[in-house]
């Protein structure tokens, strides 16, 4: 297995993991660099009062989404490893038809990757595959000690199991 696929698996594991992710019950079903699908299911207790779908449920989807294919691209995989981040600093969101049962799919992809600054978009589909929103983001990428020097913990971050790291030194030797 290479290094790429263990770094994709920890990735997956650790969205399965987040506290966050499972009482919404987002699920990152695939996950490749620079694209991620993941879904999400209509529930009562996520719905606003006259059954719909909220719509910031709608935006977790979208920015969700384009972080993910961002964490999967190999020019990412370093700043990761090395403690840091990428975090959304503009998001987007357009809304075709509400959503009152049923699954949405979330295809994201990265159209631009520059050194710091990262563009990514989704589209979001229902069971019917019609268009139900459209959403862009820009990310930020942030280094280890930036996060540490505003604040962040460092175990918020997307760290990797010491697994992967230490083969990857490995590899390297």
């Amino acid at each position: 297995m290479s290094q790429h696929s263990i770094y994709l698996d920890a990735l997956r594991a650790r969205a399965a993991a987040l506290p966050f992710f499972q009482l919404i019950g987002l699920e990152v079903v695939d996950m490749q660099p620079g694209r991620s699908v993941l879904t999400i299911r209509h529930r009562t207790d996520l719905a606003q009062p006259i059954g719909i779908l909220h719509g910031g449920v709608t935006a977790t989807l979208v920015d969700t989404g384009i972080a993910y294919a961002v964490l999967a691209r190999d020019e990412i995989r370093p700043l990761i490893e090395a403690g840091g981040s990428v975090v959304a600093v503009d998001l987007r969101i357009k809304y075709f038809r509400p959503v009152a049962t049923g699954k949405l799919t979330c295809v994201s992809t990265v159209t631009r990757l520059g050194k710091r600054i990262i563009h990514g978009e989704s589209i979001v589909t229902n069971d019917q595959d019609k268009e139900v929103a459209r959403g862009d983001s820009i990310y930020g990428a942030v280094q280890r000690d930036e996060t540490v020097r505003h604040g962040t913990p460092v175990s918020a971050m997307y760290v990797l199991p010491e697994a992967v790291t230490h083969a990857d030194s490995e590899e390297r030797t």
